[in-house]
């Protein structure tokens, strides 16, 4: 539910990190405004970059900023927060796709939804978040079909895929969706002209979403027999990591074509975090495009293979991982890392639904935060690593 986004507070400058919550908190109040409080426990990183682009692209304003009363995960601070178009937009998004994410769950019978009481709750809820994700986009002049139609082909394209289908084929209905939510913020912010660019980076940005969480869950996938589109297609982690890149670099490409008014945040967040994404869910340090020519001729892009066996693209071993929480369950958990504040003063938690290891977002961390943060052209960055810039 929390993204692939999840920037580190050394690699924004204080500027940046005040933005950046600024649209995290704008897009659980807009939620919470328009849906009730329930609605708010969809609340998602990458969710928020709807409405970054957005604002990005718009004139300055004195009302695009409004200050927030106390939050348990801003320990109990008042802050500016972002409102209006674009966290609405981000809001009417993030409820369709959780919504989707409920209905996927209850026809799985996941945890508790596999009882028929909890998945009737579960379905209805996942109904009034469809139609009030609808009646929002409506409003904003955005058609929400666009991604309800996405996640209802996907089902059938995960039944008919097998090895040898292109892992593109699986990922289309996600890029589909993503780069219809990226165009309309050029919409609402009065440059139609940003559409297109902006359509291919939401495409590339779902392509990699989709991969990276394939790439995250292959493990926990197999054990529990659960499908992934790496080992359905039998596409191996070399071809994934190649994918990644690309989509990444191309990313960038497409938003140099973007008409921002400022563009700082959304370039951290889409060009530079990306990349600390895609190595976080690979597990590197580096991009896979390696800088040595020799060491790359004798080992691939992955490093030294293990000596003694294991796996093959040299990863350490990992413990088991949890079972993911159902959805009740996992909005329990949600709930008491709010009241406790760990989601934003902890060095790690535990995430609510999928019981993945996160930092807190306010936590400071040990990166190597040499690498440029607001720089606009990335001239620098061929291989996709920032540290020469």
């Amino acid at each position: 539910m929390f993204g692939i986004v999840r920037p580190c507070s050394h690699r924004l400058t204080e500027g940046l990190k005040t933005e950046w919550m600024a649209h995290l908190c704008g897009l659980c109040l807009a939620l919470r405004s328009d849906h009730g409080q329930l609605a708010r426990v969809v609340t998602n990183y990458d969710g928020l970059i709807v409405s970054v682009l957005t604002e990005a692209q718009a004139e300055r304003s004195t009302g695009r900023r409004r200050t927030a009363g106390p939050c348990p995960l801003r320990a109990m601070r008042t802050a500016p927060v972002a409102q209006g178009e674009g966290a609405r937009l981000a809001a009417a998004v993030s409820l369709v796709l959780a919504s989707a994410k409920v209905r996927d769950h209850v026809a799985d019978r996941d945890g508790l939804l596999g009882r028929k009481p909890v998945a009737v709750a579960a379905r209805r809820i996942a109904r009034s978040w469809d139609r009030a994700g609808a009646r929002t986009g409506a409003s904003l002049g955005f058609d929400t079909a666009v991604l309800v139609d996405a996640v209802d082909r996907q089902g059938g394209i995960e039944a008919l895929a097998g090895p040898g289908t292109s892992l593109l084929t699986v990922t289309e209905p996600t890029e589909t969706a993503t780069a219809a939510a990226f165009a309309h913020t050029a919409v609402l912010a009065g440059k139609p002209h940003n559409a297109a660019p902006l359509a291919e980076a939401g495409r590339l940005f779902g392509r990699l979403a989709h991969l990276l969480d394939a790439v995250e869950d292959r493990e926990t996938d197999a054990a529990s027999g659960a499908w992934n589109p790496l080992d359905a297609t039998g596409t191996d982690l070399v071809e994934a990591r190649r994918l990644a890149d690309d989509a990444v670099h191309d990313i960038r490409l497409a938003l140099r074509e973007v008409d921002f008014v400022d563009g700082r945040l959304a370039h951290v967040l889409l060009a530079h975090e990306l990349t600390q994404s895609v190595n976080r869910s690979f597990r590197t340090t580096e991009c896979g495009h390696a800088h040595d020519t020799e060491h790359q001729a004798s080992y691939g892009p992955y490093g030294q293979p293990p000596q003694h066996g294991g796996n093959p693209y040299g990863f350490p071993p990992e413990p088991p991982r949890p079972q993911p929480r159902g959805f009740f369950a996992g909005c329990a958990a949600f709930l008491g890392l709010c009241c406790t504040c760990k989601m934003c003063c902890a060095d790690e938690y535990e995430g609510p639904w999928s019981r993945k290891k996160r930092e807190g977002c306010c936590n400071d961390c040990d990166c190597d935060c040499s690498c440029c943060e607001v720089c606009q052209c990335c001239e620098c960055c061929e291989c996709l690593s920032c540290a020469s810039c």
